[in-house]
């Protein structure tokens, strides 16, 4: 069960710092396609952030939050990256770059992780997936 819950959690945290990241920066774009682009990720985010939570209970577990020095860290640098440029395409390239983290990050995981759940396997793609996606969909801004 240790495995099952380090990978869901490591699912669940991922997907986290996804709607974290965008709820620094949404205030600050001015683009009407991009934000809505932007809420839509973002609830993709918080989807899959529950579904790893609901998985985690169904195990008798629960999420471990992403940690306040994580958080405040991304608080900072989005901050101090939009006081230097809060154009569409500086957006785009920051989440573009969170979304890469991702990536690999959850490559680096799924290749990890031996015989695993499949339903966690099934959602950990399922993260892969919307982060390509997002990439493909920010690329226009760039």
């Amino acid at each position: 069960m240790g495995k099952d819950a380090e990978f869901l959690n490591y699912i669940y945290q991922n997907a986290k710092m996804g709607v974290i990241g965008i709820d620094n920066i949404k205030d600050k774009i001015f683009d009407d396609e991009l934000k809505n682009i932007i809420a839509t990720q973002k609830k993709e985010y918080q989807k899959i952030a529950d579904d790893a939570s609901s998985i985690l209970n169904e195990l008798g577990l629960t999420e471990k939050d992403v940690s306040k020095m994580a958080k405040v860290s991304t608080y900072v640098m989005a901050n101090l990256e939009m006081l230097k440029d809060d154009s569409s395409s500086n957006i785009a390239k920051l989440m573009i770059e969170g979304s890469n983290k991702g990536i690999i990050e959850i490559n680096k995981n799924l290749n990890s992780y031996n015989n695993m759940n499949s339903k966690i396997v099934k959602l950990a793609k399922k993260l892969l997936a919307t982060e390509q996606h997002n990439i493909d969909e920010l690329k226009i801004y760039l």
